[in-house]
């Protein structure tokens, strides 16, 4: 069965085993080095400090796949927020899941919403592009 990333459990070890460079991990995410400072100035991220350098454990690793996935589904910073804490917190599995699941229901009827919304507004254009039309061959003639 599979496990979306946000439902994956993070790693909390704090060895150093797993480390990559910035560009390592901007590398395997497909992001840039910008993307990944920038989670890391928002708190999302926690990268080891080596002098100027960072690393990334398999905790951030983790915590990259599910910032992803949230970002992919339109989840805004609060909520992926949200969900890492549900992540990496205390929380018993079964209400994580009820939790992550309510958020992501939330957000397919906002999305589902936003849908509704082009469908009419695409109709709407497709209508004035047929009136145009109408009346650029009636000039025309």
């Amino acid at each position: 069965m599979a496990v979306p990333d946000i439902a994956q459990p993070i790693q909390t070890s704090v060895d150093d085993e797993t480390l990559l460079s910035i560009s390592e991990m901007a590398d395997r995410f497909q992001v840039t080095l910008r993307t990944l400072r920038f989670y890391e100035e928002k708190g999302l991220l926690s990268p080891v400090r080596r002098g100027s350098r960072r690393f990334y454990r398999e905790q951030e690793i983790g915590r990259m796949r599910v910032i992803l996935q949230a970002k992919r589904i339109g989840l805004t910073l609060v909520e992926i927020r949200q969900v890492l804490k549900l992540a990496v917190g205390k929380t018993q599995r079964a209400e994580q899941l009820r939790k992550l699941r309510e958020i992501c229901s939330q957000q397919e009827e906002m999305l589902r919403d936003q849908y509704e919304q082009v469908r009419l507004q695409l109709a709407e254009t497709e209508q004035v592009l047929g009136q145009l039309e109408e009346l650029m061959k009636s000039e025309a003639a």
